[in-house]
């Protein structure tokens, strides 16, 4: 079970994951080497799976953000599939989700003209539904 210390170090971790433990340390009273310890133990129980970095996808010319509700043409999800693992380079996630639609992509595209050509394939594998984000919101509302 975490306690209020865990928390506040998860959250310090989710800012900036190359946080110096001491640093860390300072920011939830502790020393860097008790730290250090609590994170190896969220680590161990799998609490903390791994580190990341965030990639601005704007920086590398992909500024049009999407969420695809993807619905099937048949009970077969294989041609999907497969069609979806030529198309990485768009790729941020694919979820299989419940609800309205059997999955959900993330995707980023340089220009809308790409963004087109895509859907054109993809139709040829399923039926969607698009959504364009405008901004980002905050994760504290």
């Amino acid at each position: 079970m975490l306690d209020s210390t865990d928390i506040r170090i998860l959250e310090e971790l989710s800012n900036n994951s190359r946080i110096k433990m001491k640093e860390l340390g300072e920011k939830v009273h502790l020393t860097g080497q008790a730290t250090a310890d609590r994170v190896a133990k969220l680590e161990d129980s799998g609490v903390i799976e791994g580190y990341t970095i965030k990639v601005n996808q704007a920086k590398l010319g992909c500024s049009i953000h999407a969420f695809i509700t993807i619905i099937t043409q048949s009970i077969s999800h294989q041609p999907y599939l497969a069609f979806i693992k030529t198309q990485k380079q768009y790729l941020i996630n694919n979820y299989k989700i419940s609800g309205e639609g059997c999955y959900m992509l993330e995707c980023k595209f340089p220009s809308h003209e790409i963004l087109d050509n895509f859907l054109e394939d993809l139709n040829k594998y399923a039926n969607y539904k698009l959504s364009i984000v405008i901004t980002k919101g905050s994760a504290n509302f």
